[in-house]
């Protein structure tokens, strides 16, 4: 019998359309023979739908039409696996539109991939692959995720926070702090966002106000680090989890501009042969990295060590800075879901991509068969005699 693999997409994130083209992308290279494939689209208004058309790329194209062609579902729990019911149900007949044994969630950003999907997937008990709750969670916060690598021994450039409220109050207070903390040229950067969205370089202080203004369009936290100004950048990809990982191929993005954008990643790299529709795989890219043999390890090292430090699950793709002018090599950031779940790092070490697909599928099914031996619940009497002794306003107390 078939795994009734779920592939979740979309959601109520800025980086909801890259989620699109990186989850369709995975159904193409999904063995068939193995599963039984059911995209379920996410709106931007959370609503899920399945349908014949789902799948397929060029149907988004005009995404209220594909609406009305498709389904709306309800995802339930059910011993194990997760039923989708129609919605609105009907009256008569069966409501089970379909039945997920695991779920692959290749969403990006904001509300999917930083643990809230997470969190109802498993709550809703199902199986699903990637990271876990709180892995998602730190690798989304860009604070909070340097706080982790720098408490394990992995060099990261120190940063200052601000919140829209701090910087609309005080704001030559806020100014007054970012610049005592660093110099320019800076990095400014919504705290919780991918794919470069919200992202610029400011020399002065008139670039600085302006990056910060830009940034808070997108989140409401935002963060300032150093610009490292002789830069060279090299991604990595990791494969596994708490007990066992590996790391990929190394690459070295080339962007047009001092900072690798949305742009750069998603549209102007596209090739005639992809359609523009092949994400973070039509980067320009050199790979491997043009870096030394002990460079090359020493990121390959430091991104397992990121990976596991974070309890992270699955394949995640680990971003580094090197300093050429220092020598120096800096960890930037965690994507806790790559763009194209970075199956591009994995070819040229072996691993094709219906390979780390299945691997993906294995570990989540790992993580559950785990997660049974644990005890959730023991025998307690505390609700036997329980009672708030007829306080005023409680239901069925008498006055």
């Amino acid at each position: 019998m078939k795994i009734r693999v779920g592939v979740f997409f979309g959601g109520k994130s800025v980086e909801h359309e890259v989620s699109v083209i990186s989850a369709l992308q995975a159904c193409r290279s999904l063995n068939t023979d193995k599963y039984d494939i059911i995209p379920v689209y996410i709106t931007k208004n959370t609503e899920f739908y399945i349908g014949e058309n789902i799948g397929k790329i060029e149907a988004y194209r005009n995404i209220p039409a594909l609406l009305k062609e498709s389904s709306r579902v309800l995802p339930v729990g059910s011993g194990g696996t997760v039923e989708l019911l129609h919605y609105p149900m009907k009256k008569f007949g069966n409501n089970v539109a379909a039945v997920i044994d695991v779920v692959l969630p290749i969403v990006h950003g904001t509300n999917v991939e930083d643990g809230a999907l997470q969190g109802y997937l498993q709550t809703l008990g199902v199986p699903y692959a990637g990271c876990d709750v709180l892995s998602s969670a730190v690798g989304m916060d860009k604070y909070v995720m340097k706080c982790v690598f720098a408490d394990n021994g992995i060099p990261v450039l120190p940063a200052t926070v601000v919140n829209v409220k701090q910087f609309t109050k005080e704001h030559d207070a806020v100014i007054g702090l970012i610049e005592s903390r660093t110099r320019y040229p800076v990095i400014v950067k919504p705290v919780n966002l991918g794919s470069s969205v919200g992202i610029r370089k400011a020399k002065d202080r008139e670039e600085l106000e302006d990056a910060l203004d830009h940034a808070f369009t997108f989140a409401i936290k935002v963060l300032v680090e150093n610009a490292v100004t002789e830069l060279k950048e090299i991604n990595c990809s990791v494969l596994g989890d708490y007990e066992n990982a590996e790391a990929s191929e190394c690459e070295e993005p080339i962007a047009n501009d001092e900072i690798l954008s949305y742009q750069d990643k998603y549209v102007g790299g596209g090739s005639k042969s992809s359609g523009g529709k092949s994400g973070m795989a039509s980067l320009k890219r050199k790979i491997p990295a043009d870096i030394t043999p002990e460079q090359r390890e020493e990121v390959r090292t430091m991104a397992v060590k990121a990976f596991q430090a974070l309890g992270c699950s699955g394949v995640a793709r680990i971003d580094f800075m090197l300093d050429m002018a220092a020598g120096k090599i800096y960890l930037n950031e965690i994507n806790t879901i790559p763009g194209s779940l970075a199956f591009y790092l994995w070819k040229p070490v072996g691993v094709d991509y219906p390979v780390l697909l299945d691997k993906l599928i294995e570990l989540a099914l790992k993580r559950a068969r785990e997660n049974k031996s644990i005890t959730f619940s023991f025998d307690s009497n505390i609700l036997e005699n329980a009672s708030f002794g007829g306080a005023k306003g409680s239901k069925g107390a008498k006055g």
